[in-house]
């Protein structure tokens, strides 16, 4: 048998997305991957592991990197979630995002928001961390293009950005 599950399985979430509140119903096995690309339209968090090891599903979950792929969606209730398009306002992108681009700190694009996130997390907590800090915070975001010069070069951009805006 096929089709949505009765309404009775369904849990109640509410949270909070890229600054918006947001109240959805959801079967408990929902991962919050799926509920941000499919029930909310926000794909910019992609799918590719399935197992928390490829970092292309990072997003914010209470500021902290979490592997959206990995996660519950019923997780997430009570809590904010931030995705790469909550992370920019509508007057601009958001230093990470301005380096990446000034860096050219992406080629296929696939990694890029998860990598965008995990950055923005990492230079909230250490916004002077070393490039060996950088390497090993990043360890869990796999770019399978750039050869990762490019993207350290546009971390330590997002990292004298955010120095000079008192960040």
């Amino acid at each position: 048998m096929s089709g949505p599950p009765p309404p009775d399985r369904r849990l109640q979430l509410s949270t909070t997305v890229n600054g918006r509140p947001v109240t959805l119903h959801v079967v408990p096995e929902a991962l919050l991957l799926d509920v941000l690309r499919e029930d909310l339209g926000l794909t910019g968090s992609k799918r590719s592991c399935d197992v928390q090891v490829c970092g292309a599903c990072t997003v914010l979950l209470d500021g902290l990197p979490v592997s959206a792929c990995a996660v519950l969606a019923y997780e997430a209730r009570g809590r904010t979630v931030l995705t790469i398009e909550g992370l920019a306002s509508e007057e601009r992108l958001h230093p990470v995002q301005e380096a990446f681009l000034a860096a050219s700190g992406f080629q296929c694009g696939f990694c890029t928001p998860g990598m965008i996130m995990a950055v923005t997390a990492m230079l909230e907590e250490a916004p002077a961390a070393t490039p060996a800090e950088v390497r090993e915070h990043l360890r869990g975001n796999i770019c399978r293009c750039t050869g990762y010069v490019s993207i350290l070069a546009a971390v330590a951009a997002a990292q004298r950005a955010l120095a000079r805006a008192g960040a």
